[in-house]
C-alpha cells in the first residue's frame, strides 16, 4: 500500500512537473509587466487555458526555461516524499495540490524576485477549503481552526519582518507564509514554529554565503520565497511523521 501510494504520488509529481516550465517562463516577469505571451525566441505561446497549459518548451525553438525534465523530477520528488511521510491519511491530497503550486512559486522568486498574486492568495484559498473539507470529513474541526489561525500567526510573524526590514522582505513573502502557515498549523505549533523558523535560518544562512562568496552583493535582492517554501517542506514532514 505505502509503495504503490508513493508511486501513485511520484507519477502525478511528474505529470505535473512537466507543465512547470511554460506558466514559469510566462510570470517571471517585473511586477508592473504583463504575462509573457511569446516564447524567448519570440514565438506566441498558445495551447489549452489560453497558452497556461502545455509542453514545457516551445514547439517551434525548443525554448521556455527550466527543462521539464528537471521539474518534473523535482515535483516527483516532493510528492513521493509527502506521501511517504504522510501515508494515506487525507490531507495528503492537500499537500499534492501545494507542491507544483510550490514548486512554481520557487521557480518565479528565484528568477525575478516575485511572488505574484495569482499564486500566493490561492494557494491560501485551496489549502484552508481542502484542509476544511479534510477536518469535516475526519471530524479533525480543531486542526482545521489551529491550521487558519497558524495561517494569521506566520503572516503576522512576516508582515512584522516587512515592516522593520522592507527592503529585505517583500509583501509576496507574507502572503505566501499565510498559505504556508496553514500547512503547517495542521499538525500542531511545534510544526508551525520549526517549518516557519527553518525558512528563515535557511534564508539568513544563504545570505550569510553570499555575503562570504562575493562582499559587494549586500545589496542585493535576495528571494526569500524558496528558502521559505524548504523550511516549511522540512516542517510538514515532520509534522507528518509525527502525526503517526
Amino acid at each position: 500500500m505505502a509503495l504503490m501510494l508513493m508511486v501513485l504520488a511520484a507519477a502525478y509529481g511528474a505529470a505535473a512537473g512537466l507543465l512547470i516550465p511554460r506558466p514559469a517562463h510566462r510570470m517571471a516577469v517585473e511586477p508592473e509587466e504583463q504575462w509573457r505571451a511569446v516564447c524567448p525566441g519570440g514565438h506566441p505561446i498558445t495551447g489549452a487555458a489560453r497558452g497556461w497549459l502545455g509542453r514545457g518548451r516551445c514547439a517551434r525553438c525548443g525554448a521556455y526555461g527550466p527543462g521539464a525534465l528537471p521539474t518534473a523530477t523535482a515535483t516527483a520528488a516532493v510528492c513521493a516524499a509527502l506521501a511517504v511521510v504522510t501515508g494515506p491519511r487525507p490531507e495528503l491530497a492537500a499537500w499534492l495540490v501545494m507542491a507544483p503550486v510550490a514548486v512554481l512559486m520557487t521557480i518565479v522568486d528565484w528568477r525575478v524576485r516575485r511572488l505574484p498574486d495569482a499564486l500566493t492568495l490561492p494557494l491560501v484559498l485551496i489549502l484552508a477549503g481542502a484542509l476544511g473539507l479534510v477536518g469535516l470529513l475526519t471530524g479533525e474541526t480543531g486542526a482545521w481552526r489551529r491550521a487558519l489561525l497558524g495561517g494569521l500567526l506566520l503572516a503576522a510573524a512576516y508582515l512584522l519582518l516587512y515592516v522593520v526590514n522592507p527592503s529585505g522582505i517583500g509583501l509576496g513573502d507574507v502572503k505566501l507564509a499565510a498559505g504556508l502557515g496553514v500547512a503547517l498549523g495542521w499538525y500542531g505549533w511545534r510544526t508551525l514554529v520549526t517549518g516557519g523558523a527553518a525558512g528563515v535560518l535557511l534564508g539568513a544562512l544563504y545570505g550569510a554565503g553570499l555575503l562570504l562568496v562575493r562582499p559587494g552583493a549586500r545589496k542585493t535582492a535576495m528571494p526569500l520565497g524558496p528558502f521559505m517554501i524548504i523550511g516549511a517542506f522540512g516542517g510538514l514532514l515532520l509534522g507528518a511523521a509525527a502525526a503517526d
